[in-house]
């Protein structure tokens, strides 16, 4: 009998889907996708141009053969990240490590967001279980309780605004929470409190498709288990500032130390002493705060933020000039007017004749054609790819990059304000290891377009 019910079922089913679509293929209709210029970027359009050096290799390298590659399109920030921006991360991984230890507290004290005398206003979004959907009923029951963390899951009160005046302090519990978050005020030096920056970790999941992708050749298996392949992250984000002092020996840097990320006088000069790890971590950010917001709005997730390899850091860099030494073209470094066109070292000794002694704002000098600034000098970029002096004989032609996650070298591109012009040729290589900081590196994004940019009938 029970047969019979589940054919007679299936039948209705078939029926009524053969109604809507009179049993044509019409496809899975879904919500149009319009794609959106993100925020301070431009549109690099995909193409083919001579990857690595086609001049003199005077340095005698050998790591930068030429050869011709294709690089789809994507979108890449105007300029490096700046302060300011790498701020706006800083500020809300303090804010929700601040708003999950209020609501831990209000969680053991029993206290509901219903309370809205103390500390009971900043309790999870889900205190009062009462409130549950069915789906947060049965995550909490199957997954989050059996995790280590026990908060695992809850969802913060973004709404209620942290207070971080000590005179306005809601109560005594308050105090306490937000007390921890501060150095003790013997390690304060000019009677401020400081920010334990230590505590500053922002924790993200990723997938590692490349290993996943291995395994599923190796054993021949089209579906193989995920969870070894899913990573945990945790990242200290906050910059390291005393690069400044560490990168230069016997030399006074002290007012960069003490100024450069914090003074609004630096907000829109390149973020440096982040290392390749926190920039990741930075693109899974923008990544996840730019989603959220789509979701609140309905509307379907944008492709991932991401350092870009450097196959397309150097067709980007290049303007469009597939022959140019530099991102404005010529093998110059002084304009008509005998103006520098970028921020480095000229001459030995001599930072100030480019009318720069350390970093100048993120928009400064004139971009290249793809109105990307700075893709020269100023300070050199972080991109995805791993250092590998032969990389170029064996990458592919199509999307070149070579990644591997035990290669702690991270490809170095465009030079920067403490370089020669050597560094600042677009076919120029450089590295870093990935879990160092520099005064001279800062970092850019791009995102992957989705679909093609619409053909043009010569």
């Amino acid at each position: 009998m029970r047969t019979y019910l589940v054919f007679f079922s299936l039948i209705i089913l078939m029926t009524s889907c053969s109604i809507k679509n009179r049993g044509e293929l019409i496809g899975v209709r879904q919500k149009k996708w319009f794609g959106e210029k993100p925020y301070g970027m431009t549109l690099i359009e995909g193409g083919a141009y001579i990857m690595g050096k086609s001049d003199e290799d005077n340095a005698q390298l050998q790591n930068a053969q030429a050869r011709t590659v294709t690089v789809p399109s994507f979108y890449m920030d105007e300029t490096e990240i700046t302060n300011s921006e790498y701020k706006q991360f800083v500020y809300w991984v303090k804010d929700s490590i601040a708003l999950a230890m209020l609501a831990r507290k209000a969680d053991e004290l029993e206290l509901s967001e219903d309370n809205k005398d103390g500390i009971g206003e900043f309790a999870f979004k889900d205190s009062d279980t009462a409130k549950y959907t069915e789906f947060q009923k049965y995550m909490r029951q199957n997954y989050y309780d059996l995790s280590e963390d026990l908060y695992a899951g809850r969802a913060l009160n973004w709404d209620s605004d942290i207070i971080w005046d000590t005179e306005d302090y809601l109560d005594q519990n308050y105090a306490e929470v937000m007390d921890s978050l501060y150095l003790p005020p013997e390690l304060w030096y000019d009677g401020l409190p400081k920010l334990d920056v230590s505590k500053l970790v922002y924790t993200y999941t990723w997938f590692d498709a490349d290993a996943a992708a291995a395994e599923s050749k190796r054993t021949k298996k089209q579906f193989i288990d995920r969870a070894p392949y899913i990573k945990k992250e945790e990242v200290q984000i906050y910059p390291d500032t005393t690069v400044w002092i560490k990168d230069f020996v016997y030399s006074y840097n002290e007012p960069m130390h003490n100024d450069y990320f914090s003074h609004p006088a630096y907000q829109d000069y390149p973020v440096v002493g982040v290392s390749w790890t926190q920039a990741v971590a930075f693109c899974n950010w923008r990544t996840n705060f730019k989603n959220s917001y789509q979701r609140k709005k309905g509307e379907p997730n944008v492709s991932r933020f991401r350092l870009p390899n450097e196959a397309e850091w150097e067709y980007a860099a290049r303007g469009g000039i597939p022959s140019g030494t530099y991102p404005w073209g010529s093998p110059y470094l002084l304009n008509d007017r005998a103006c520098f066109l970028a921020n480095f070292k000229p001459l030995r000794g001599d930072y100030a004749v480019d009318q720069a002694v350390y970093t100048v704002e993120a928009k400064s000098y004139y971009p290249n054609d793809y109105n990307l600034y700075n893709m020269s000098g100023n300070v050199a970029e972080w991109t995805n790819s791993s250092y590998n002096s032969e990389s170029y004989e064996y990458v592919a032609s199509l999307n070149p990059n070579m990644s591997f996650p035990n290669e702690k070298r991270k490809v170095v591109r465009g030079g920067s304000w403490k370089d020669v012009a050597y560094f600042l040729r677009v076919s120029s290589r450089d590295y870093e290891y990935s879990d160092t900081s520099r005064s001279f590196i800062g970092f850019r994004t791009v995102q992957d377009y989705l679909g093609t940019p619409k053909v043009k009938m010569r």
